[in-house]
């Protein structure tokens, strides 16, 4: 593949800058630039004002909001929002359950949840992982019981991000204990404010509060809330976990990430020059960009080829770029803390350094919060470990 982009696919990477620059609120984009995490009212206002003007999820069927781009285009506006520090869609809503709605709910379920996906008036979270089912998945022992025209819920999920924030949960469960444990599962929507839904938060290593526990104890769901048919909900979080695979890469954050570092190594000293001239610095730099630039190669590869692979059939390529993708962004982490040094241990507004004479130094705020929290990075969306499995049946046919 060419990867060297036309006239018209610059001209409309410059669209997208203008866009985002222009209609999105600059304060917004001043924090996140600084390293400060998007807060709910932030990425709600950006996506609503994507919506507003037709380009939250560009990659769902026109119908529903879609856009007719090229998967170039599509890669364009990613990289462009990323790059100039605009908090994207929320994945949950735009590359999780919006794509499954579209690709396999009924036109009642259509009608009823995608227009409020896209526009962010549901905010969901993903009820995928339990206790005893992570990367084993298919383990899962939450049950859906059928009684007349409502499913009784029963179990636990956990790691659930966001769920704090949420009023809807699209949940993998147990609908036919006695089939194959892939088999038996369903795909079914559930209003937060069910009775009998609990919420409870995990705190992470760097003291937020990010994922949750989420507790389901004899919960009526409407049986019209089961996205597709009964026990086929596996096939449609392959569908969804493919989806999620080529996203998870987040090649502009990355790329925003290594400018940071770039700048902030110009104006760090060591041994009386900036570190940025550092040759042991630049090498690994270096290494960290070129690696950047393949992945983002196999990310076209993989966009230029999903129409031809057919609903419910991600390119098992996905889970390289999740592999590798996730090990670039351990590694930007890494490399902003390597830059900051002592520094970057100061990254609370009320931390200090050297007693309190020196301030909290740029890039600080988030280098220490970011590398304890994108450990996750290699283990959500499929383990590491599950997806050199994937690729060693898949690909390499082993």
């Amino acid at each position: 593949m060419d990867i060297a982009l036309s006239k018209e696919e610059r001209a409309f990477a410059e669209k997208m800058r203008t866009f985002f620059t222009t209609e999105i609120p600059a304060e917004i984009r001043e924090r996140l630039a600084r390293g400060e995490h998007a807060t709910r009212e932030d990425i709600l206002t950006s996506q609503q004002i994507m919506n507003s003007h037709g380009i939250a999820v560009p990659h769902w069927p026109t119908q529903w909001g879609g856009q007719d781009w090229t998967p170039i285009q599509r890669h364009l506006w990613a990289e462009e929002m990323l790059l100039n520090f605009v908090p994207p869609p929320l994945a949950f809503n735009a590359q999780m359950v919006g794509p499954v709605i579209a690709e396999f709910g009924s036109e009642a379920i259509k009608e009823r949840f995608l227009p409020p996906t896209a526009n962010l008036d549901i905010w969901w979270c993903q009820g995928f992982s339990e206790p005893n089912a992570g990367s084993d998945l298919a383990s899962l022992k939450t049950t859906a019981v059928r009684e007349g025209d409502e499913y009784i819920v029963n179990g636990q999920k956990t790691w659930t991000t966001l769920a704090q924030w949420a009023n809807w949960i699209f949940c993998l469960v147990r609908t036919d204990p006695e089939a194959k444990k892939q088999r038996g599962i369903s795909f079914l929507l559930i209003d937060m404010s069910s009775p009998g839904v609990t919420v409870r938060p995990i705190q992470l290593i760097d003291g937020s509060h990010e994922v949750n526990e989420v507790f389901f104890d004899n919960v009526r769901v409407p049986a019209d809330q089961l996205v597709g048919e009964e026990n086929a909900g596996w096939d449609y979080a392959k569908f969804l976990l493919g989806n999620e695979r080529t996203g998870v890469v987040a090649v502009g954050q990355t790329k925003a990430r290594i400018l940071r570092i770039k700048r902030l190594a110009a104006q760090t000293m060591s041994g009386g020059r900036p570190l940025l001239e550092d040759p042991l610095f630049r090498a690994r730099l270096t290494r960290l960009e070129v690696e950047v630039t393949a992945i983002e190669m196999s990310v076209l590869r993989v966009l230029d080829s999903e129409g031809r692979n057919g609903p419910g059939k991600p390119d098992p390529v996905s889970s390289v770029l999740k592999l590798k993708g996730s090990e670039l962004q351990q590694e930007a982490t890494e490399l902003l803390v390597d830059v900051l040094g002592v520094a970057g241990l100061a990254y609370r507004e009320t931390d200090s350094i050297a007693g309190g004479f020196t301030a909290v130094p740029e890039g600080a705020v988030d280098a220490m919060p970011t590398y304890f929290n994108w450990r996750k990075a290699s283990i959500y969306s499929g383990s590491n470990e599950v997806q050199r499995t994937i690729i060693a049946k898949a690909i390499l046919k082993f």
